[in-house]
Parts: structure tokens; C-alpha cells; sequence
């Protein structure tokens, strides 16, 4: 069985580019933290962890500039349709690539640890995984390849709303990291102050 790493990481940053005025679409990824693009802070964690395929979906900004040579970039034209078009568009890749299991994150999760998608990636139960911190579920989920035509082609949720729909397919493994996204640019702001 082959096991992949999705890195969803094609939105416009609309709300970051709100508060940075003339920020292309894409921009906040593209933000430094501690010297690094924001993008490479979320993929570093699942190349580290052995997956046999690290995937980034792109699409409002290239990151090619950003990533390492060893990941798979995937552009999604129709980003800007909601996040569901760009976890199809990674899944539709999985499949062609031939992997069984898919475990999900997202391009703006700066605090996800190895660990954590390690956790994940091995839980022996549930063909969907939430990890959870302190109770509440998070990134990553590990979607097996049993659920991925369940799963909504369109809208701006990943998971959640098969999820909500079949609670009898989800399980939850608890996880440590330093959770939160960036959003806005005072998010990025508290990164960096934590960091530097």
C-alpha cells in the first residue's frame, strides 16, 4: 500500500490580501516566517515523515520557487470554486499515482509537527482520521481511498461535511503540534513574533 501526503495550498489568501494592500492572490504563501515561505513551514513536516508521495495543490500563486524539487506540484485551475475542487483535483492525482491512502493538510499550518502526520498516516482504524489537539479535530486527515468519491465536488470544505454526514466513518487520534493557520496578516504577525 502507498501512502501520500496532500498539501491543499491553491486559495487567493483573500483575507490576507485585504490587509495587505496590493497582495496578489496567493500571496500569504509566499509570506516569509523565520526566513522560509509560509508553504514550505506546511510541507516540511510530511516530507520528513516518509510519505511515498509529498503533493501540493497550487493554483492562484506558483510555488515553485518555494517547494523542493522532491514534491509533486499540482495546479487546480478552478481554485477559486472553494477548497473541494482542490482536494479533488489531489485525489484525482492519488489515484492515477496509485496510492491507497491520502493524508491531507493545508499550505498555511505553519505548526503541524512529523509527528503529527505520522500519527495520523498510522492509525490502524477508520477510513477517515481526524487529528485532534486538546479534543478538537484538525489537520491533518487521512482520507482512504474507500471514502474519496463520497467526498463533495464542490463548496470550500475538504472532509468536514462527509464527516458530518458519515460520523460512522471518522475516527480521531490525538496529536501534539502548535495548531492555528494564517489568515490574516496580524496571524502571520503572532507567528512571527513566537518564532523570531
Amino acid at each position: 500500500m502507498t501512502r501520500a501526503a496532500l498539501i491543499l495550498a491553491a486559495g487567493g489568501s483573500s483575507r490576507y490580501c485585504a490587509d495587505v494592500p496590493g497582495a496578489a492572490p496567493g500571496a500569504k504563501l509566499l509570506a516569509t516566517l523565520a526566513g522560509r515561505p509560509l508553504v514550505a513551514w506546511a510541507v516540511a513536516p510530511p516530507r520528513a515523515a516518509d510519505f511515498d508521495e509529498v503533493i501540493v495543490v497550487e493554483g492562484a500563486a506558483d510555488l515553485a520557487d518555494a517547494l523542493p524539487a522532491d514534491v509533486t506540484r499540482i495546479r487546480n485551475d478552478d481554485w477559486s470554486t472553494g477548497q473541494a475542487s482542490s482536494l479533488r483535483a489531489g485525489l484525482a492525482w492519488c489515484a492515477r499515482r496509485g496510492h491507497q491512502q491520502c493524508v491531507v493538510g493545508l499550505g498555511d499550518t505553519p505548526g503541524l509537527t512529523e509527528q503529527a502526520w505520522r500519527t495520523v498516516a498510522e492509525y490502524r482504524e477508520g477510513p477517515i482520521v481526524f487529528a485532534t489537539y486538546e479534543g478538537r479535530r484538525g489537520h491533518p486527515v487521512r482520507l482512504d481511498a474507500e471514502v474519496w468519491d463520497l467526498l463533495d465536488e464542490t463548496g470550500d470544505e475538504g472532509a468536514r461535511a462527509l464527516a458530518r454526514r458519515r460520523p460512522d466513518l471518522v475516527r480521531e487520534v490525538a496529536c501534539v503540534a502548535t495548531v492555528g493557520d494564517v489568515n490574516r496578516l496580524a496571524d502571520l504577525t503572532h507567528w512571527r513574533d513566537q518564532w523570531n
